[in-house]
């Protein structure tokens, strides 16, 4: 299968989806006719605004189902969905700081440890 992915100067990838399907010759209607996929969430696709799709493996069924029927990479268009979604944190962080409960609780036990009985 083919895929159509460009890339600008930042490096941020982009799928023409709309391009692509257009040129397969299929239309949304009938993707939401054969899908049963709303042609809102379709759209979304198109627009790579994922964080309007239903999410979980819904999101993902709809990518599969989308990528089906206009003739696209299955496997690429779930990948593209995850990076976007899930980006890679970066690989160095700063000192950890106690955050949280956890770290109320180590100040805790230190204090109760260091009081004289």
């Amino acid at each position: 299968m083919n895929s159509s992915v460009s890339s600008s100067r930042d490096t941020h990838l982009e799928l023409d989806l709309t391009g692509f399907r257009k040129r397969a010759g299929v239309s949304l209607e009938q993707i939401v006719q054969s899908t049963k996929i709303s042609s809102g969430f379709l759209k979304a696709i198109e627009d790579e605004k994922f964080e309007q799709l239903p999410g979980g493996i819904f999101s993902t069924s709809y990518l599969r189902q989308y990528a089906l029927a206009i003739g696209y990479d299955e496997d690429a268009l779930v990948a593209f969905y995850n990076q976007k979604m899930n980006p890679a944190e970066p690989i160095s962080k700063g000192p950890q700081t106690e955050t949280g409960s956890r770290g109320f609780i180590d100040r805790w036990l230190r204090t109760a440890a260091q009081t004289p009985r």
